[in-house]
């Protein structure tokens, strides 16, 4: 795929996942019911939320990586050894910064 459609779609889902957090932080800022059950179940459904929100984040932070690399021109090699980055892994992962064998390597330790 050319870069410049991974850029746009990269782009796209940056956009989605940014609506969502912002629609998440402002579900956790709504004030709590009075009702103490109300409040219980208000809570844990905010740690779900602030779940939530730091997954996402953490999409949000590698996409723009992706995105910058794709601006210097520095998509597709991996980040910690400097090969290319495998073609299917970057179909299934577009904002992966390792190749297979890095990303491995990064889990076991």
């Amino acid at each position: 795929m050319e870069q410049a459609n991974i850029r746009s779609e990269l782009a796209a889902r940056l956009e989605e996942l940014e609506a969502r957090v912002a629609r998440i932080e402002a579900d956790l800022a709504a004030p709590h019911s009075a009702d103490s059950e109300e409040q219980a179940t208000e809570r844990e459904q905010d740690d779900a939320l602030e779940g939530q929100d730091a997954l996402l984040s953490h999409e949000i932070a590698m996409i723009s990586a992706a995105l910058k690399r794709i601006d210097e021109g520095s998509y597709g090699d991996c980040a910690r050894c400097g090969e290319e980055i495998g073609e299917k892994r970057l179909a299934a992962m577009p904002e992966a910064a390792l190749c297979i064998d890095c990303a491995r390597e990064t889990q076991r330790h």
